[in-house]
């Protein structure tokens, strides 16, 4: 193999330091995207959790007075 064809080999797997750049930024607004909807997701969750409550407290209230709704 002469040195002309080796140089050429190695060229293509030498990465550019903004290729990393790049990749890392990528990374790391893939992260912090899936950070804010996780933390989305926990809130509705809590707000369900919360309005679910209310209404079994309601039906919970009914039956105890005995009241029929029809």
């Amino acid at each position: 193999m002469n040195q002309m064809t080796k140089s050429k080999k190695q060229r293509h797997q030498v990465k550019s330091r903004w290729y990393y750049i790049f990749w890392g930024a990528a990374t790391v607004s893939v992260f912090a995207g899936q950070l804010y909807v996780g933390s989305g997701y926990r809130q509705m969750s809590r707000s369900f959790n919360r309005i679910m409550d209310g209404i079994q407290y309601e039906l919970y209230e009914a039956q105890r007075d005995k009241t029929k709704f029809y």
